[in-house]
């Protein structure tokens, strides 16, 4: 069935690229992306673990806060330490609603200025990435409550700018370092959770040292006109090969990273999730800064009381692959939980799951049961990351 245009998918500006490296491309957040490139998704994994793989993942938001006060307003929206973010410094955080849940989780960089001021116009006081799927939610809810014409949540207010005209690569793995430092030995300077601006095979590119893999890494905010040249660059580097949605998403989950709209939701808080040490101690509700933000009295009664759900990890103890929405058991038949995600892990080479579970039974070693096509198959608690993770602290 052919899509109505009013449906028809956005492509990224390495969409032909894709192509003609043979993808094999699915529809995701409303983009035609690939999923999986000739050598499949478990050579594509294997990459990334040993060497280094290249992501499109231009699909996701980015928007820049111009303003003085864009720290304090974006702290209305965020239960994060924004304020106490340093120049060239990355975060983690996440939108709330007025019932504690996520809206979504995003990525907080404070870029560095350079003598001329440059790296703000360019980047903003702060530079957001935001969920492909959550984006056009994302920036509204910034918008109207922190824009100059929005209905601000208090009085400190800022521009919000999207910047679709950017494109972003996730280049990922032990040896990405190695690769992207040839196009400019300035990246080997960042650490783990840093950002900073730099010229990439002719393009101004905002570089941060992270990622979504559990393996030292970039992302790269590169104009999209530039960033087809870019991805090119990479990709002739010996290190470096093509890698899709599918062995993005094996990856993340042996590093035990949640992936909103399945392990994390709207329905779900930060507490629940055991996200808590993203809620730096200034914010937390005895800390100087407590509150503010949608929520807050919700996530202070579950931080106080503790929730009565949990987010944890599972590994299979039978070789039968699990997956999202397979439903849990206790020993005594009960159901206590379901599956988020799950997959049989390329590192491992046993099953590896994610789900929300009773927290009677989240302690580490406990004994669940998955039913999969009418089998109870045992699982077992396990502490994350299921891999260790590698990130490059300096």
């Amino acid at each position: 069935m052919s899509l109505s245009p009013q449906d028809a998918l956005s492509v990224t500006p390495l969409h032909a690229l894709h192509r003609e490296l043979g993808a094999r491309m699915v529809p995701f957040a409303g983009y035609d992306m690939p999923v999986q490139y000739p050598a499949g998704i478990l050579a594509e994994h294997r990459q990334c673990r040993s060497a280094a793989a290249l992501f499109d993942v231009s699909h996701m938001g980015q928007v820049r806060l111009v303003g003085a006060d864009a720290a304090a307003a974006l702290e209305t929206l965020v239960p994060v330490d924004v304020l106490g973010l340093g120049a060239g410094k990355q975060r983690y955080a996440f939108f709330t609603n007025e019932q504690g849940g996520l809206l979504d989780d995003l990525m907080i960089t404070r870029p560095p200025m350079d003598a001329h001021g440059d790296a703000v116009a360019a980047f903003g006081d702060l530079f957001l990435v935001v969920n492909a799927g959550c984006k056009a939610a994302d920036i509204a809810h910034l918008q109207s409550n922190l824009g100059d014409n929005g209905q601000t949540r208090g009085h400190h207010r800022c521009q919000v700018i999207p910047m679709p005209e950017r494109a972003l690569l996730a280049l990922q793995g032990p040896q990405a370092a190695m690769a992207l430092a040839r196009l400019n030995p300035g990246v080997n300077a960042l650490t783990f959770m840093t950002g900073a601006v730099f010229t990439l095979a002719g393009a101004t590119c905002f570089v941060t040292r992270s990622g979504y893999t559990g393996e030292d890494g970039f992302e790269i905010s590169v104009p999209a006109e530039a960033a087809e040249a870019l991805a090119r660059a990479l990709l002739s580097q010996p290190e470096v090969e093509p890698a899709g949605l599918g062995a993005r998403d094996t990856l993340r989950l042996e590093a035990g990273l949640c992936l909103y709209g399945h392990d994390i939701d709207s329905q779900t808080s930060p507490v629940e999730a055991g996200l808590n040490w993203a809620m730096q101690k200034v914010r937390r509700p005895d800390g100087a800064r407590a509150g503010g933000y949608p929520g807050a009295d919700v996530l202070a009664q579950q931080w106080r009381d503790g929730a009565t759900r949990k987010r944890v990890g599972l590994i299979g103890l039978e070789r039968l692959p699990v997956r999202e929405g397979a439903v849990l058991f206790n020993p005594e038949g009960q159901s206590i939980g379901r599956v988020t995600s799950g997959t049989v892990s390329p590192t491992l080479g046993h099953p590896i799951a994610m789900a929300w579970i009773d927290s009677r039974y989240a302690t580490v070693g406990s004994a669940v049961l998955a039913e999969v096509r009418g089998k109870r198959t045992p699982m077992q608690v396990s502490a994350m990351p299921f891999v260790p993770q590698r990130y490059f602290r300096g």
